[in-house]
Formats: structure tokens, C-alpha cells, sequence
């Protein structure tokens, strides 16, 4: 196997994860700016370390001049800023920073530099798009609906909840607006709305939201009917809404005292602690993806189902290696000249080739990660 050189931008909890299993066969440097974060991935790992303020477009220039492929992995504030550094740099990139702005507003620089840009490619956005993508080149799709969520193993008092990344980008999924496609039009409804009990295997009742997910799909995928749900244990959401209506999630600064801060800000902070896991928790992340219409002239349903925990033996996180072990199945795909399409490309993209949508598939499978679906008659 060649080895090639790739950077990987940001070694929290899913890029050290994509680090970790990338130097298993290539010459990888993480880069962050926290040191401490750093010296504990390599003291695991046979890679190389940078640390380097990916603020900084000159620093992250400087970082991956030597690499063959880029891996974004920023938080969400700094994604589109790096992606578009790494762009303009000339390299190929494969990324999972799920920024807010419109990735497709990059496109035109990645085709003039003649560079593969693969976006938003996690578990979800990511594999759930990949599923979707893969169905509407082989079928007339009537429907999609993706449920997904990432909660610790134990329910605890009064959250029932913790952050497998930062709480901050959770609150804003609760604040954001949903976008959805129903019967070919695009609506919008809060967050937290459209509230409902689902059985989940095997876990058994959570709760199921509306929240922003669909992203790229809503404008790629010519489907009728779209909808992204996130599950929570059963009376998360509820205490969420009263954080919420109260103004707690506000960003418009307040004054208090002498300070001036945005209630968010203070809630994330607040909230840190009690959302982070503890050290040795196991946590779990399931995805159920459906897609439903009509295949060769008959009714047909397809649903996956994902269900992934902690990593006893290593202690790598269900999120961190649904999320990331899904980035570098995709990477390695473009290392191999597999998928090497110039402009902006959505993992929805990268599975309407067939070959590519089965290697992903069998490259989690290799590292644990089990999707399994089947057809079924529509009801």
C-alpha cells in the first residue's frame, strides 16, 4: 500500500480518532492548538504532531504543504475558513466540520484549483446521505427519513443526556430552524418540533425531533418528501424547552452585573461539565435510515440500521467512530483515485457509485461498525 502523507486538522475527539486509524497504513500529522491534546494522541500512536492555530490561514498553509490529502476536522465556527484555505492550497480534502455556511459557495475554487473537496462526511450528515444517494440512482424515491442520535449508555438525573462534542454546537441544533421537503416543498418548522415516541433496538422508547439535518440533501437530492429526526431519552427535550423559552439560548447580550454576555455562552458553560462523559462511560450512537418509493415497477422499502458503542478495548467513543471511521473510508477512496471528481462533493455524491457507497460500507464493517439493511415490501 502507498503511503501517503495527510494532515489532519483538529485532534479533538473525532479527529484523533481519524488520525489514529489513518497511521495505522499512511504517514499522518495531527495538528491543533492544544498541546497537551496532541502529546496524548502520539503517546497512542505512530503519527507526528504539529500544533498550529487553524484560525490562521498562513499556519494552516504552512501545515499542509507536504500532505497528499487534508482531513478537516475544525470545530463547526472555523470549518468553512479552513476549508477554503485548504482549498485555495491546491489539496485534496475530505471534511467533517458540518460549518453553517453553504459548502457549495466553495465550488467554484475547488474546480478551478483542480481539487476534491468531499464534504460533510460523518455519520449524519454523511452516512445517512450516502444512503439516500444511493437509492436515488437505482430507484424513483418517494421518501427519506433518518433518525440519529448519540446518548451515554446510563440515564442520569436531570439531562439524561451528554455530549459527545461540544455543547455548544448541541444547543444550536436545538435553536436552529428545521428544514424539511414535503410533498416537494420545502418548510420550515423549529427545532425540538414535531415530537414523537419511536422504538429503537436495541434500547427500546426514545424521543424523536425535528432538527436541521437534511443540509446538501435538500438541494441535491430530488426527493418528494425529507426528514431528519435527532433522539434524546424520553423528557430531555421538554427541559430543553423551558432552557429555551426562557431565554437561556438566546445570542443577544445581556447585561449582568458589570459583565455582558450572551445567555448561550453562560448555558454552554453551565452546562460543560454536566454534558461532559465521564472518563470510562460507554455511550452509544444508533441511526435508522429509511427510503421508500418504487423499484422496477413495484413498491419497495429499504431501511438501514446502526447501532454502535464505546470501544471497550480501545475506549474510542460510538460518535467518534461512526463519524470518523466514515471520513476515512471516504479518504481512502480518494487516495486510490476511486472518487476524484473536482468541485464540492457530498458523500451523497461520493454513493451513487456503487463501488464506493460498498467499500465505505465494508470499511466500517472491517473496523466494527455494522450497518445492516434490508428490503422490504412497502406497508
Amino acid at each position: 500500500m502507498t503511503d501517503y502523507r495527510i494532515v489532519v486538522l483538529g485532534a479533538g475527539m473525532v479527529g484523533g480518532a481519524i488520525a489514529a486509524d489513518l497511521c495505522r497504513d499512511h504517514a499522518v500529522t495531527a495538528v491543533d492548538v492544544d498541546q497537551q491534546r496532541l502529546a496524548a494522541l502520539a503517546a497512542r500512536h505512530p503519527l507526528a504532531t504539529q500544533v498550529a492555530d487553524l484560525s490562521d490561514p498562513a499556519a494552516i498553509r504552512r501545515v499542509i504543504g507536504p500532505a497528499d490529502l487534508v482531513i478537516g476536522a475544525a470545530p463547526g465556527f472555523l470549518g468553512f475558513a479552513v476549508l477554503r484555505t485548504v482549498i485555495e492550497a491546491g489539496k485534496n480534502v475530505v471534511d467533517i466540520s458540518f460549518f453553517d455556511e453553504d459548502p457549495f459557495a466553495l465550488d467554484a475554487a475547488a474546480r478551478a484549483a483542480g481539487v476534491t473537496a468531499v464534504v460533510d462526511c460523518g455519520v449524519a450528515p454523511g452516512l445517512s446521505n450516502m444512503i439516500l444517494g444511493y437509492h436515488v440512482g437505482r430507484m424513483t424515491v418517494a421518501g427519506f427519513r433518518c433518525l440519529v442520535g448519540g446518548l451515554p449508555a446510563r440515564r442520569s438525573w436531570p439531562w439524561q443526556y451528554k455530549a459527545p462534542f461540544s455543547p455548544i454546537d448541541v444547543l444550536e441544533e436545538y435553536t436552529r430552524p428545521a428544514r424539511l421537503i414535503e410533498n416537494g416543498t420545502l418548510v420550515t418548522r423549529p427545532a425540538l418540533s414535531d415530537a414523537e415516541l419511536v422504538e429503537v433496538e436495541p434500547i427500546g422508547t426514545l424521543e424523536a425531533f425535528n432538527t436541521d439535518g437534511l443540509r446538501t440533501l435538500l438541494r441535491t437530492m430530488p426527493v418528494p418528501n425529507m426528514v431528519e429526526k435527532t433522539l434524546r431519552y424520553p423528557s430531555h427535550i421538554e427541559y430543553v424547552r423551558v432552557l429555551r423559552e426562557s431565554g437561556f439560548l438566546a445570542k443577544t447580550p445581556i447585561a449582568v452585573g458589570n459583565a455582558i454576555v450572551r445567555p448561550l455562552d453562560l448555558t454552554a458553560a453551565l452546562l460543560f461539565r454536566q454534558w461532559r462523559l465521564d472518563e470510562g462511560e460507554e455511550e452509544f450512537t444508533v441511526l435508522q435510515a429509511t427510503v421508500w418509493g418504487q423499484e422496477a415497477g413495484r413498491d419497495c422499502r429499504y431501511t438501514y440500521h446502526l447501532f454502535d458503542r464505546t470501544d471497550p478495548r480501545t475506549g474510542t467513543s460510538s460518535m467518534a467512530r461512526t463519524t470518523g471511521y466514515t471520513c476515512t473510508a471516504v479518504a481512502r477512496l480518494v487516495l486510490a483515485g476511486r472518487f476524484d471528481r473536482k468541485g464540492i462533493y457530498p458523500p451523497e455524491y461520493v454513493a451513487a457509485d456503487e463501488g464506493c457507497f460498498r467499500a465505505v460500507l465494508a470499511d466500517l464493517t472491517a473496523r466494527g461498525v455494522i450497518v445492516r439493511g434490508a428490503p422490504e415490501s412497502k406497508a
